[in-house]
């Protein structure tokens, strides 16, 4: 047998010639100062990179992906690049095809500044170019032997746990842990006022890892609410808040896009009850929200906090009894907003609909007025800047009026 397999392989050479393998290209160099490229601290992009022939280095994002669904996500940016002090790079993010709701769409149409820091804390933003269509390009210059650079002012767990700290002492906070998420990381919600105070306001922010503008908003919020001043006593007579910083921990830890550590979308499936072993983040969210409503404190206003490349206020009209004054209501919130705040974007579409939201699924099953709150991650026209930090801490602060006004106006 062993005679007949050699004949065979003999034959077939002698028939097929010789084969001739071709030598792989070669790589291109890496660009002159650049040493590395680093993934590995908190809330890093997971990324590889590699240099193209023209010394740009191109940075591929990896996509996270949703269970059993063909939707997958990549935007979140977060990198550390050392290299030679005085040096410029150039950088193009690629891997930015998503698929949203079961539609393909690049990020890179939305995508039109970069964020970035010497030491991770002092943040300036650069434009980026997205003519493309599928790639973002930018350029940047070492200032010293490392570079911080993210789509966004990031806001880390870190963060979270060094405001919290802060304000854990203080009489009129309470933070009460909820639960845990996918991977043990606990969750928490603030109370911040009275807990006998007439009106109830709940804000979640971060369900989706790669959006910060909430966090922000929120220490501005509990930083204006907390500064113990007459405003602030006035404020807190009317409107006691509940709130969940962090929704997505393990997303943030790891530098996620959109999804939890299971795959799931945090901000999805509201209109059921949540999945305890895929979803334990929304599962203990809406545990606690039955036990307060069991207690007779259920929210008056349920505000979701997000960023997106347009910046409106999402008001649902799920078929719902009295919907038509729930819009009412609602109408009279962005009116506020656009009173008290920056906010300038343009209104919602009277035939908006987003099942499963947060905002949606809390108005079907629950009663309770809310609404997804986006935070346009390029330019603030309010403004007329990029925005940053400062700005959503700013409208935090001017958010408390908005309510204080909304309860005194609508009495729900």
């Amino acid at each position: 047998m062993k005679h007949v397999r050699r004949a065979f392989w003999l034959a077939l050479s002698t028939l097929l010639g010789p084969v001739v393998t071709a030598a792989p290209a070669p790589l291109a160099p890496p660009p002159t100062g650049l040493e590395f490229i680093d993934t590995s601290f908190e809330n890093a992009s997971p990324a590889w990179y590699e240099p193209t022939a023209d010394g740009t280095i191109r940075v591929h994002l990896l996509y996270d992906l949703e269970r059993a669904s063909p939707n997958r996500a990549a935007g979140h940016l977060h990198l550390r690049v050392h290299g030679q002090p005085g040096v410029q790079l150039r950088f193009e993010i690629v891997n930015l095809d998503n698929v949203w709701n079961g539609t393909p769409g690049s990020v890179a149409k939305e995508w039109q500044a970069i964020s970035v820091s010497d030491d991770g804390r002092n943040w300036r933003v650069i434009d980026a170019d997205n003519s493309s269509g599928v790639s973002v390009r930018f350029a940047v210059t070492l200032t010293g032997p490392s570079l911080y650079v993210a789509r966004l002012e990031p806001y880390r767990i870190s963060d979270l746990e060094k405001f919290l700290a802060s304000i854990r002492s203080h009489p009129l906070v309470a933070i009460t842990p909820i639960g845990h998420t996918v991977q043990g990381r606990e969750l928490e919600i603030v109370r911040v006022g009275h807990e006998d105070a007439p009106y109830r306001v709940f804000l979640r922010a971060r369900a989706h890892p790669w959006e910060p503008a909430g966090n922000w908003l929120i220490e501005g919020l509990v930083s204006k609410l907390l500064r113990g001043d007459a405003e602030a006593a006035k404020l807190l007579a009317r409107t006691c808040y509940y709130i969940l910083p962090m929704a997505n921990k393990d997303g943030v830890a790891l530098g996620r896009t959109r999804f939890n550590a299971l795959g799931m979308d945090l901000n999805r499936n509201w209109d059921r009850p949540a999945d305890r072993e895929l979803a334990p983040e929304n599962y203990a969210l809406e545990r606690w929200l039955e036990a307060m409503i069991a207690a007779g404190k259920k929210p008056h206003f349920a505000l979701e906090l997000h960023n997106d490349g347009s910046g409106r206020l999402h008001i649902s009209r799920p078929p719902v009894p009295a919907l038509a004054q729930h819009v009412e209501r609602m109408t009279r919130f962005e009116q506020l907003l656009r009173q008290h705040t920056w906010f300038t974007e343009g209104a919602t579409n009277a035939a908006f609909k987003n099942s499963g939201t947060l905002g949606e699924g809390w108005l079907e099953r629950y009663g309770i007025d809310a609404a997804v709150h986006e935070f346009n991650a390029n330019w603030i026209a309010g403004r007329g800047e990029r925005p940053q930090g400062r700005h959503w801490r700013e409208y935090g602060e001017q958010l408390t009026t908005v309510f204080h006004q909304y309860f005194a106006a609508v009495k729900p």
